[in-house]
């Protein structure tokens, strides 16, 4: 199995940044695709970014040119840089993990990014 550990949440004003890591380990090589979500109050849990099993990336329009995601070679972390943050990027954000192995799919804990003035 896989397991994921975050960091770098917390509180920024508008326009500020910051930058979320996900370190994985366990059974590395069974990693195909490494993302991250985020869920604001009331509403469902989205895509924010995410490495497809081929290695391209993928990005939600709410945060294109703003949002970086960015990995390791050894896909043992991945990385979300946060730039321009709004206070509607305000949510708990998820690193992801898809794998070959049961349970196939793995979250993390979850870090709370809050964007306020």
């Amino acid at each position: 199995q896989v397991q994921l550990v975050e960091s770098g949440g917390g509180l920024v004003q508008p326009e500020g940044s910051l930058r979320l890591s996900c370190v994985a380990s366990g059974r590395l090589s069974s990693i195909i695709a490494m993302g991250w979500y985020r869920q604001a109050p009331g509403k469902q849990r989205e895509l924010v970014a995410g490495f497809s099993s081929g290695g391209s990336t993928n990005y939600a329009d709410s945060v294109k040119g703003r949002f970086t995601i960015s990995r390791t070679n050894a896909k043992n972390a991945v990385y979300l840089q946060m730039n321009s943050l709004k206070p509607e990027d305000t949510a708990v954000y998820y690193c992801n993990v898809k794998s070959t192995l049961f349970p196939y799919e793995i979250w993390g804990q979850g870090t709370q990014v809050t964007v306020s003035s």
